[in-house]
């Protein structure tokens, strides 16, 4: 993972939710991903981080640009 504090990263769903439990479903939904190479550029936030590590296997994050 970019380890960029206080600026922004580029998080982009990898993985299918198909077949994961509802609370990492939910995440991805909460980090708002909810289909395929979507992205978001996101604040870099300990809240956001939390969120990117308990779907680390289903997401990709990069530097915000």
């Amino acid at each position: 993972m970019a380890e960029q504090r206080g600026g922004a990263v580029k998080v982009t769903q990898v993985g299918s939710p198909i077949g994961r439990r509802k609370d990492q479903r939910a995440t991805l939904i909460g980090l708002g991903l909810n289909k395929m190479n979507r992205s978001r550029v996101l604040e870099d936030t300990p809240a956001v981080r939390g969120m990117i590590s308990k779907v680390r296997h289903l997401v990709r994050v990069d530097e915000a640009s």
